[in-house]
């Protein structure tokens, strides 16, 4: 009897030592969490990660006491291959659940709802377009200023023949031997003559040889005018030509290596000008080295916003819808936790805190 009760009084001792006594908290749990740099997902302030995805995901592991240690990728293919490798056990940023990934990969619900758009140079037009204003700039582009200029220069030349030969003719089209105001009378008659054939003709012989030869000038120069005109217009209608997905076709466009973006404008048959890190891409843009940039809609409208404000803007809303998710490998138990958590955030209001310092409208 004694011996069965020392057991049992044994077995109490050992079991209450091991049992961590009430309100005790147990060593959350280490993991690594691979990331990329992209703003505003995930933005790098010196050494410290910030951005939607990353203040998300903070919020998701307190509440799994999680203890978090993020690396950085290049890109959305180096952050897969991590997860995939096994160098970390999840993986959040932008990246787009696909059916090619979630074939390989398993994903969290959609933590964001996203899609593709294009931004193109220049600021967005206000408003109606305004025909007066759009053939102001035609007429006064760089070009037909240059050609306005040659004009010019080339009115100079019959003008002052004419005045030299006409000055003392006593009928001829400069009233008066002075220079001024008699060279004047000789622009008004090489500018008019020029533009349309003029009215009037000199008396003095040769005066009227300068004048047949400067009237054929005058229809050679007109016509090579008027097609410069039509030239720059045309350049101009296709260099702003890009209001949709199905005027990307032949365009230069620029967007992120292995992205979901890269694989539609190859569908799309635009020439795809893949690059490591969507800064070049911008970059790319801004140098007139593309026609457009297509990449995740929040990302372009972030950066049209800030650091491109005035220098680029989006055309039209997201032509292909995306969803964002967090990545694990196949059957990480970790998967069903986060879901429950994200549920949880997204229910108290957290998320839409997290989601309103990032791209509610200031």
């Amino acid at each position: 009897m004694f011996k069965v009760f020392g057991r049992a009084v044994l077995l109490w001792i050992l079991f209450a030592g091991l049992t961590p006594p009430a309100g005790a908290q147990t060593a959350p749990q280490e993991i690594k969490v691979a990331t990329r740099v992209l703003p505003p997902m995930v933005v790098q302030q010196g050494d410290t990660l910030t951005g939607f995805s990353i203040d998300l995901w903070n919020a998701i592991s307190e509440k799994l006491n999680l203890k978090t240690s993020y690396q950085t990728a290049p890109d959305v293919r180096s952050l897969l291959d991590q997860v995939r490798t096994g160098n970390a056990e999840v993986g959040i940023a932008a990246i787009s659940i696909t059916a090619a990934r979630e074939a390989e990969f398993d994903f969290s619900q959609p933590m964001l709802n996203a899609g593709l758009q294009i931004m193109v140079r220049g600021k967005a037009k206000d408003g109606d377009a305004n025909p007066l204003w759009d053939l102001l700039s035609l007429l006064f582009s760089p070009t037909i200023l240059v050609w306005l200029g040659i004009a010019f220069l080339l009115v100079l030349v019959p003008a002052h023949l004419v005045w030299l030969l006409e000055r003392h003719h006593p009928s001829g089209i400069i009233p008066t031997p002075n220079y001024i105001p008699g060279i004047f009378y000789a622009l008004f008659w090489a500018s008019s003559t020029l533009a349309t054939q003029g009215e009037q003709m000199p008396r003095h012989w040769l005066a009227r040889v300068i004048a047949i030869l400067w009237m054929f000038t005058g229809v050679v120069f007109v016509a090579f005018y008027t097609a410069q005109l039509a030239a720059t217009l045309t350049v101009q209608q296709i260099q702003g030509g890009i209001n949709g997905p199905d005027d990307l076709q032949g365009k230069h466009v620029a967007t992120t290596r292995g992205s979901t973006a890269a694989a539609a404008l190859r569908e799309l048959r635009a020439q795809v000008e893949e690059v490591s890190r969507i800064d070049d891409a911008y970059t790319a843009l801004i140098d007139k080295q593309v026609d457009a940039v297509v990449f995740d809609s929040p990302v372009l409208l972030y950066y049209a916003a800030n650091t491109g404000k005035g220098q680029v803007h989006l055309i039209g809303t997201p032509f292909r819808k995306e969803d964002y998710g967090i990545v694990f490998q196949p059957n990480n138990p970790l998967r069903k936790r986060v879901n429950n958590a994200l549920l949880a955030l997204r229910e108290d209001g957290t998320y839409q805190k997290i989601h309103d310092k990032w791209f509610a409208v200031k």
